[in-house]
């Protein structure tokens, strides 16, 4: 009887399926599949993995007009100047420096203004919040730097009117003329831009959320904040992980166009990225091969970073994207 007891006791795991292995029949029956993905897969070649053939300009004293045959190979001569110029130096860190202050930026005010946003009870003007936040998110970056620059104007720009009213300040701030704002300033202009946008990936994922789980919170007598700290945010915190990879692998994305048309004389050394780096000492002056170092510089640095976000991840189980 007790043997009889032990062996009903054992538990018995199901047997994992085996993988189905790939046989003209399975892809004759997914022939539609395969053939709407057709067009995605040429286009991936086309704009993702063709244009890796330029990279060898990098290694090259390219001339434009020669043959591949007639270029005159250099070696890593121009990743030699890029990292002792010491102007590659600065550029570097100022794409560094608001590449993160833009995603610490980013991911915080998304995620606290999703936080809020679920805790409007009327949807009329949830919806209105929602859309007069992601609204900036359509602008083009020449109207958004016009806006910024009017706003920050020193004659009657609203900053400093409003500053000034407060007695926060005296005098009128020149903003764009002095560098250690700038930095500051880029950040807010992405923030204003793009975090209503941001926002909407966030709703959707509490929108996923079982509502039983707040029901069970509030029967504890959880407040709305307590709600939102142990119910809201664990919730979504696969979706805050992914992004937050992703947006690690973008970090020395910091932009091109804000500060291009922000940027000044007088705060150069603040302004520079190293797309505009490339602009300036590489395709403006005919130097191809010293910009297509850069570029290699820059995805070589955020396939890195990505892939160490990811292992990270994993170490610490939480989602990753591989």
């Amino acid at each position: 009887m007790d043997e009889t007891l032990g062996k009903e006791s054992v538990v018995r795991h199901p047997k994992k399926k085996k993988k189905q292995p790939v046989t003209w029949s399975l892809i004759k029956n997914q022939n539609q599949l395969i053939w709407m993905s057709v067009p995605l897969m040429l286009y991936i070649i086309l704009f993702a993995y063709v244009p890796v053939w330029g990279w060898t300009m990098a290694f090259q004293n390219y001339r434009p007009g020669r043959s591949f045959s007639e270029q005159e190979w250099v070696g890593f001569k121009q990743f030699k100047f890029l990292f002792t110029d010491d102007n590659f130096i600065r550029v570097l860190r100022n794409t560094l420096a608001m590449g993160i202050i833009n995603m610490v930026l980013g991911f915080v005010t998304a995620i606290v203004l999703a936080l809020l946003l679920n805790e409007i009870r009327k949807v009329f003007w949830k919806r209105i919040v929602q859309t007069i936040s992601y609204l900036p998110h359509f602008l083009s970056w020449i109207i958004v730097t016009g806006i910024v620059a009017t706003s920050l104007s020193i004659n009657d720009g609203i900053v400093n009117i409003v500053l000034m009213k407060l007695h926060l300040i005296k005098d009128p701030i020149l903003w764009l003329s002095e560098g250690k704002y700038f930095w500051g300033i880029v950040g807010a202009s992405h923030v204003w831009k793009e975090v209503g946008w941001n926002t909407i990936i966030y709703l959707a994922a509490i929108a996923s959320i079982d509502p039983a789980l707040y029901e069970a919170a509030e029967i504890d007598g959880a407040s709305r904040y307590k709600k939102m700290m142990f119910v809201t945010l664990p919730g979504i915190k696969a979706t805050i992980v992914i992004l937050l990879i992703m947006s690690v692998g973008h970090v020395l994305e910091a932009g091109f166009e804000v500060q291009y048309l922000l940027g000044n004389g007088l705060v150069v050394d603040w302004s520079e990225t190293i797309d505009i780096f490339v602009l300036k000492y590489g395709i403006a002056q005919g130097n191809y091969s010293l910009a297509t170092a850069g570029g290699i510089f820059k995805t070589v640095v955020s396939v890195t970073l990505l892939l160490m976000a990811n292992f990270t991840a994993k170490r610490l189980g939480e989602e990753r994207l591989l």
